[in-house]
Parts: C-alpha cells; structure tokens; sequence
C-alpha cells in the first residue's frame, strides 16, 4: 500500500471523508511530521516519524493533518489556533505536536585558549591563524 492510499484509509476509518488529493514522502522536513498545503490540497510526512516511531505514531500524524485538509475544504478554522481545529483533533485523537526525532549528533570540536584555559566547543572549524580568545585575546589550539 503506498502513502497516499494509506491516508485515504485513515481518512475514512478515523474522518468518515474522502481523502481526494495527493500525499507524498519529504525527508527534507526536520521538525514537523507533516504539512498540509491549502493551495493544492496536497500533504507532505516525514518518512522518518514512520521508521523511528512505528505506524501508531504515524497514524497519529496523518490524522493531525487531515484535521488540516478536511476544516479547510469544510470552510472552517484549519489552523492550529482555532476552536474546530482543537476540537476535531481531539476527536479523532491525533498529535497536537509531532514527537522529537532522534538527534543525529554532528561531531564536535575543541578548542582551547593557551593562555587563560577557555574553552570552547563548536561545529564548525575555526581558522586558528585569524580568531583568538575571546575572554584574553589569547591563541586557540584545537583538542579533537
């Protein structure tokens, strides 16, 4: 069963509507589980919800936004700060928020001052030859 016949399924079992548009998997979207798109009707989920948090999560989001499609072709409140949106979420017992993703962890790096000890921990490289200290304008030297 692909993405777009599973949320007609959900549709009709949870909504008792018609799920009539397209939904389509975006592994470009980090904080949010999915999107709904007013302007063509389609919906956006991201796969990782999906395989990190199993189907009943899933399901969970999918009937957050067909809260979205369904209010929104009705004519009524969609968003999130209005009372037919709160009160049909409730309902069909969706998410208010997506669940946390597991945090892929960038490595980090060190460094520290040669002269008072700072410390600092970054992402990113730092040109040692053009930044110091901050605290004593002291050289920088790189742990790890």
């Amino acid at each position: 069963m692909n993405l777009t016949e599973y949320v007609q399924q959900v549709s009709l079992e949870d909504f008792g509507k018609e799920f009539r548009h397209q939904a389509v998997w975006n592994r470009r979207l980090r904080s949010t589980g999915g999107r709904f798109f007013p302007k063509d009707g389609h919906l956006d989920f991201n796969p990782k919800h999906l395989e990190e948090q199993g189907l009943e999560v899933f399901r969970k989001i999918v009937r957050h936004e067909l809260c979205h499609y369904h209010l929104y072709f009705e004519k009524k409140g969609y968003r999130h700060k209005d009372r037919d949106f709160k009160e049909l979420l409730a309902a069909v017992d969706g998410f208010r928020y997506a669940p946390s993703l597991q945090q892929t962890a960038k490595p980090s790096l060190l460094y520290t001052c040669q002269s008072c000890g700072q410390v600092y921990q970054r992402r990113r490289r730092i040109d040692l030859k053009k930044y110091r200290c901050g605290r004593c304008k002291g050289a920088l030297k790189q742990d790890r």
